[in-house]
C-alpha cells in the first residue's frame, strides 16, 4: 500500500536535464515555487500504456489545464534525460514538460520506487498523478497496489476533474482524407475556422481504401470521427459544428 502526501511539501531534489547540448540542473524549487504544477508519474519511457495514452492526453488536454489555473505539466519518470527528450519528440509532447528522475532520487523520497526486475527494469516509478500548489501536494490519484500496471486514477481526464468538474474538453477529431480532394480542404478548413485541432490521415500514406471500407462502410472521402463516432463528410461536419455552437451558446 502507498501512502500518500498530501499535505506535505515535495520532496528536494535535482533533476539532471539536457538542452542544447548541455548539461542543466533544474532543482524543485525552480519547478514549484509559487505554481500550480500537475505532476504524473510513470513506469517508463516508450512503454505501451505510457505512450499511447497516458502522455498523448494529458498533452491533448494541456490547454484545458492552464485555462483552469494549472501553470505547467510536468511528467516524471525513472529514465536519464537522452531518453526522456527522445521519448517527448516521438510523442510529440511539447506542451509537457518530461524530467529525468535518472537515479530514482525524487521518486524513492515520495515512496513510489518500485522493482520491476522481472521485466528487466530494475526499480522504477509506480504509476500517480498530483496537484502541487506552491511546493506543496494539494492532491494525489495513486494506482491501486495490485499486480501488473494499473492505470485507472493517474489519467488526465481524473485530474481534470477534480480541478474543475465541469471542464469542457477538446474534441478528439480525426479526418480520413485524400490529396486533391476540394472536399477534404473544405472540412479541414470549417475545422480550422472553429479552433478544433484535428488529425489528418491521408488515403495510401497512413491508410487504404479497404481500411476506410472496413471502418465507415463507404470510399467517399472525407470521412471524419469525433470522439470515437463517424460524423461523415464535408456536409455532414457543418451540421455538427452549427449544433455544437449551439449548444456552447
Amino acid at each position: 500500500m502507498f501512502d500518500s502526501r498530501e499535505g506535505q511539501s515535495v520532496p528536494n531534489v535535482t533533476f539532471k536535464t539536457r538542452a542544447d547540448h548541455e548539461w542543466i540542473d533544474v532543482s524543485t524549487t525552480d519547478i514549484f515555487t509559487d505554481k500550480t504544477i500537475v505532476v504524473f508519474s510513470l513506469p517508463g519511457a516508450f512503454t505501451p500504456t505510457c505512450s499511447s495514452t497516458h502522455v498523448p492526453r494529458y498533452n491533448q488536454l494541456a490547454d484545458t489545464f492552464k485555462q483552469h489555473g494549472v501553470d505547467e505539466i510536468v511528467c516524471i519518470s525513472v529514465n536519464d534525460a537522452f531518453v526522456m527528450n527522445q521519448w517527448q519528440e516521438e510523442q510529440n509532447a511539447n506542451k509537457l514538460r518530461f524530467l529525468p528522475d535518472g537515479n530514482g532520487d525524487f521518486t524513492r523520497a515520495m515512496g513510489m520506487l518500485v522493482s520491476k526486475s522481472e521485466l528487466g527494469f530494475g526499480d522504477r516509478s509506480w504509476r500517480y498523478s498530483m496537484l502541487v500548489k506552491n511546493g506543496i501536494i494539494e492532491k494525489m490519484f495513486i494506482e491501486a497496489d495490485v499486480p501488473g500496471d494499473p492505470f485507472s486514477v493517474s489519467d488526465a481526464d481524473t485530474m481534470l476533474r477534480h480541478i474543475a468538474p465541469n471542464a469542457q474538453k477538446p474534441l478528439n477529431v480525426t479526418v480520413f482524407s485524400r490529396a486533391g480532394c476540394s472536399y477534404c480542404v473544405q472540412a479541414k478548413a470549417q475545422l480550422s475556422a472553429a479552433a478544433v485541432p484535428f488529425e489528418e490521415l491521408v488515403l495510401n500514406k497512413e491508410f487504404s481504401e479497404s481500411t476506410i471500407r472496413a471502418i465507415s462502410g463507404q470510399t467517399a472521402l472525407p470521412q471524419i470521427f469525433i470522439d470515437g463516432e463517424l460524423i461523415g463528410g464535408a456536409e455532414q461536419l457543418t451540421v455538427f459544428l452549427g449544433a455544437e455552437q449551439v449548444a456552447a451558446a
